[in-house]
């Protein structure tokens, strides 16, 4: 996928898991990567909505008593044992520095696709929304999931990738990756196989 121009009116910001779990240093689920993209995200999200795009948040939650967890917990050892992303605790909130403003929605999810089981469908739908910029954190994980089910629906796609970031990997078998590695090894993927990959200052310079 090659996109040749956005146009604000047709196209939604997804803002991933900007929240203080990830992305505030001493945060359970900390990516270093995630809190050094803070300035840049909140520069870009004013430029964004200063054009007239929509912009949209997801915080990724679940109960205190963590009925909804299911097997999300089998694949990260701080939400298994309630240590993040509990609904209600300041941890699960967006981070001040890039707090929503009223113009806004916020979608809280339960899983790494901000689509799955959530109304964002249908609030893109209603908004006329016909591309997508993801934005966020873990680039491997909620923002791939959201981008390959955006796809899915048919939805254009353009991936930031200075403002996407994930975490170090520790070994499970093939070998440790760093965040950077992982990060540059999915930004190759979704490129041949999911959306357009980009930098902000290639996103603006799409704008009609």
């Amino acid at each position: 996928m090659r996109l040749t121009s956005i146009d604000p009116k047709t196209t939604a910001v997804l803002v991933i898991d900007m929240q203080n779990d990830f992305v505030l240093p001493g945060g359970p689920l900390f990516s270093q990567m995630g809190y050094d993209m803070l300035e840049h995200m909140g520069e870009f999200l004013t430029r964004c909505r200063q054009t007239g795009m929509l912009v949209v948040y997801t915080k990724n939650t679940l109960r205190p008593d963590g009925k909804d967890m299911g097997n999300f917990g089998e694949f990260c050892t701080e939400i298994k044992e309630g240590k993040a992303c509990v609904a209600g605790t300041p941890g699960a909130e967006i981070c001040d520095a890039i707090s929503p403003k009223d113009t806004d929605i916020v979608v809280v999810k339960h899983r790494y696709s901000a689509f799955f089981r959530t109304d964002l469908e249908t609030l893109l739908k209603g908004s006329g929304i016909k591309t997508v910029a993801i934005t966020g954190v873990c680039t491997d994980a909620c923002c791939l999931s959201t981008a390959r089910d955006a796809g899915f629906l048919d939805y254009s796609i353009a991936f930031l990738s200075d403002l996407t970031g994930t975490v170090d990997y520790a070994d499970a078998g093939f070998g440790p990756l760093s965040a950077q590695d992982m990060h540059l090894q999915t930004l190759n993927l979704v490129a041949q196989t999911t959306g357009d990959v980009m930098t902000s200052e290639r996103f603006f310079a799409l704008v009609k």
